[in-house]
């Protein structure tokens, strides 16, 4: 799996060549004009060095673009900031990890959620949140006692949807293999499935799934959370991304608006529900 920052990190670099490139310089003509050594620029432009904001205006000013560094700052703390790794977060526990945003959640007015590989958390009920949290305590090396103290903090967020205060909403896209996905046994999926049936009636939330073999408009990729158009979350095996920058969200609003003409809602999506329920027995 591609790591997600050095992605990131790669995409800045490509926009200081494209400025070095805009400017007519070669590489040794920029080392001169900013005393960096061209090993320093090529490590940069390919991603593999972090650059410095003093650093930023240095090359922006001898590409002769000044009026770029604002953005290009913007860009290099976006870079800093977006990734957080999870076994840093680990360390603060799962139930730390669980009480964080609970006020941010609240403050949303419409949440759209997509998920490829999972339940939404918020969709959770305690038993299969509890039972996940434990596969996440083992593969982090936390103490499995941490797992249902964790859920029981995750249900403080699903308290919007089922006692609703009116000023949020919620939309969710899911594939139908999430439905397959299963945690705690038979019992807890019974009980998870009747949950997402109780879900799909809520008046303040849309609840819908792409059917297999759907004819896909967008691919199937990792999950994200979108908070109304201000942040975009999404987690990758080690790190957690966000990002804030305008033009990002813009485009994870195509892809939702794309998945989400993909899903079917209401009786169809419960027919789903229920096929997944059925193959329980």
């Amino acid at each position: 799996m591609t790591d997600p920052k050095a992605a990131a990190r790669e995409a800045l670099g490509i926009r200081l060549r494209d400025l070095r490139l805009d400017a007519r310089l070669n590489g040794r003509q920029l080392a001169a004009a900013t005393g960096f050594s061209p090993q320093k620029i090529s490590r940069i432009e390919n991603g593999l060095q972090n650059i410095r904001e003093p650093d930023i205006w240095t090359w922006a000013q001898a590409c002769d673009a000044p009026e770029q560094i604002p953005e290009l700052i913007a860009a290099r703390r976006e870079v800093s900031r977006m990734f957080r790794e999870h076994k840093r977060e680990m360390k603060a526990g799962l139930v730390h990890i669980q009480s964080q945003r609970t006020d941010e959640h609240a403050a949303t007015a419409l949440m759209r959620v997509y998920e490829s590989t999972a339940i939404p958390g918020i969709l959770q009920t305690e038993d299969f949140a509890a039972a996940a949290m434990l596969t996440s305590a083992r593969m982090h090396g936390r103490p499995v006692e941490e797992a249902r103290s964790a859920a029981r903090a995750k249900m403080a967020r699903q308290a919007l949807l089922t006692a609703p205060t009116g000023r949020n909403t919620f939309h969710f896209v899911i594939e139908a293999g999430v439905l397959d996905i299963g945690h705690g046994g038979p019992e807890v999926m019974a009980a998870q499935f009747d949950f997402l049936i109780e879900v799909t009636r809520m008046p303040h939330v849309a609840f819908g799934i792409i059917p297999p073999r759907a004819d896909r408009t967008v691919l199937s990729k990792e999950g994200f959370y979108m908070f109304d158009e201000s942040v975009v979350r999404s987690d990758c095996w080690t790190v957690a991304m966000e990002t804030r920058r305008k033009d990002q969200i813009a485009y994870y609003l195509k892809v939702f608006d794309s998945l989400r003409r993909m899903a079917v809602y209401g009786d169809p999506a419960r027919t789903l529900i229920e096929i997944a329920h059925g193959r329980l027995l």
